[in-house]
């Protein structure tokens, strides 16, 4: 069975390495994979994004464990999702719920039985605590209703929505990664039947002539606009970053004007 982690414990500290030694101590055979440990630390939005567009690339089945979770500790549930064969364990906070989506069938589960956390079960570090140790009895096949109680529901986060009026297309930036690439909402499928080539593409200040097919079409160090692997609409600078050179911030808006 395949565990994947998503943290935003970075590599400094010990804390990956822990969930990672509990999960051996109780499945030896479990295969770990970091997904990632480098999500800005208690950065809620870019860990479902991260997850959202990650678990698609792995086989029906994955455990993926999450952890960022600034209310540790507090009246929030740790959960258990399993949503299309596949397993979501981690804080509801709405980290879990971008991957999840709008899927019909789904299992929740509130992990509130204690006999499968460690002891004692401490209040600032459930990763170690509760989310390890769960993923490792369910891939030795542990039942999920072993688990806890069935809920109902889970907190999602509300993911904006791309408005497209006449010949324009309004989105936002949504994530920028460790490159200074700007993700925007706006889809591969918004420009569907549109000219995207011709589309001039403005943040802020700075303007940019259509979609370009990948990041070498523009010349070193000029801005360009890619459909990325994620399908996103994503604005670059050609070996640089769009980041730091536009001043952009998460939820600053994106315009694309078409011809008239």
């Amino acid at each position: 069975m395949l565990i994947t982690l998503t943290t935003d414990f970075g590599l400094q500290d010990p804390y990956a390495g822990i969930m990672k030694g509990v999960i051996a101590g109780i499945n030896p055979k479990a295969a770990v994979v970091d997904l990632t440990h480098g999500i800005p630390a208690q950065e809620i939005w870019p860990g479902a994004l991260t997850l959202r567009h990650s678990i698609r690339y792995f086989p029906r089945g994955t455990i993926h464990v999450a952890v960022v979770d600034p209310g540790v500790g507090s009246a929030r549930r740790p959960l258990l999702i399993e949503c299309d064969g596949n397993y979501l364990i981690g804080p509801d906070n709405g980290l879990l719920s971008l991957a999840v989506g709008r899927q019909a069938t789904l299992r929740i589960v509130h992990l509130s039985n204690s006999a499968y956390h460690l002891q004692p079960t401490g209040t600032t570090f459930h990763g170690r605590d509760i989310f390890a140790p769960v993923s490792a009895h369910l891939s030795l096949g542990v039942p999920l209703d072993a688990f806890g109680a069935r809920a109902e529901d889970f907190v999602r986060l509300p993911f904006p929505e791309v408005v497209a009026r006449g010949n324009e297309i309004i989105g936002e930036i949504i994530y920028a990664d460790k490159f200074g690439n700007l993700f925007t909402n706006i889809a591969e499928h918004d420009l569907t039947g549109r000219p995207g080539g011709r589309y001039e593409i403005v943040l802020g200040k700075n303007r940019i002539s259509g979609v370009a097919p990948n990041y070498a079409a523009a010349r070193a160090c000029d801005f360009v606009a890619v459909i990325n692997s994620w399908g996103l609409l994503e604005i670059a600078v050609n070996r640089g970053s769009a980041q730091e050179r536009s001043g952009a911030m998460i939820g600053d808006k994106v315009q694309l004007l078409g011809p008239s």
